[in-house]
């Protein structure tokens, strides 16, 4: 029944500040987790990796490789996986490429929701808990294999510092320590930010180390990409800090790539070294 203002009398019921509960009782079929009615897996299956976040003294830096797979198919090479969440928070994805972009737009509706209700943001802490809560609403669908694994990061403006959340397909929420990868190619990453990570990195040194990052988790991981230099793909890196969100330009992350190579080939396993 429509109020008279034309709107229906639910639009104008006093509830909670969740733009995603609201959602659930209004028009559940339009939730991330819900959208798979008459339509096949098959059309869900393309898959993307890897995420990979540091902090550093000011903030918080995130990047993702461009790569999406389907099985042994590239099925995108310049899918973007990394988005602003709000003004100081962002968000990865890993995982059903297609439900996880739906997540994540409907994550950043949720928190412009609550603080147009509330007339404050959300806490760093409370937005985790909220995507939580949305991967948890996905459950079903991972069970059948199409699972979301976001990587969260933003900037706390209580205590001053940049800080980095997991997430488990349960909904589980985990506060990591100075860096974090997810994805197929997250062990690999994870491995080189173990030697390249410092706590009194700038924000420069800290993108340039996601990015070797992922360079080293493409080079054994098949379904992470490495930088197309034929195309000019290059990963996204984004940083939250007090002033905001701000993206590296792929101008910049071109150029970062070019030292990055150049300093590989004068390793002593580089081009040209003998066979052992």
């Amino acid at each position: 029944m429509a109020s008279d203002s034309g709107l229906p009398a639910a639009f104008l019921e006093a509830g909670s500040a969740s733009f995603s509960e609201f959602l659930g009782r209004i028009r559940p079929e339009l939730l991330p987790g819900n959208r798979v009615s008459g339509t096949g897996a098959e059309q869900l299956a393309p898959h993307g990796t890897t995420i990979v976040a540091a902090t550093y003294e000011g903030g918080v830096v995130m990047a993702g490789d461009r790569r999406a797979t389907m099985g042994n198919m590239i099925a995108q090479r310049d899918i973007q996986k990394v988005y602003p969440a709000d003004e100081f928070s962002l968000v990865g994805i890993a995982g059903a490429a297609g439900i996880a972009v739906e997540m994540v737009r409907l994550f950043q509706v949720e928190l412009e929701h609550y603080e147009k209700l509330e007339g404050s943001p959300l806490s760093l802490d409370g937005k985790a808990n909220r995507l939580a809560a949305m991967i948890r609403q996905n459950l079903p669908l991972a069970m059948q294999g199409l699972a979301v694994l976001p990587l969260f990061a933003g900037w706390d403006t209580a205590t001053g510092q940049g800080r980095i959340f997991s997430y488990d397909a349960t909904g589980g929420r985990y506060e990591e320590t100075a860096f974090h990868s997810v994805g197929s190619g997250s062990v690999f990453a994870r491995g080189s930010l173990k030697k390249l990570y410092r706590p009194d990195l700038s924000a420069e040194e800290a993108a340039m180390a996601v990015v070797q990052a992922l360079y080293d988790a493409a080079d054994d991981d098949s379904a992470t990409g490495g930088p197309d230099m034929t195309r000019k793909i290059f990963p996204v890196v984004m940083e939250a800090s007090a002033d905001g969100i701000d993206q590296f330009d792929q101008d910049e992350i071109a150029a970062m790539m070019d030292r990055l190579i150049a300093g590989r080939n004068e390793r002593p396993d580089g081009p040209g070294a003998p066979l052992r």
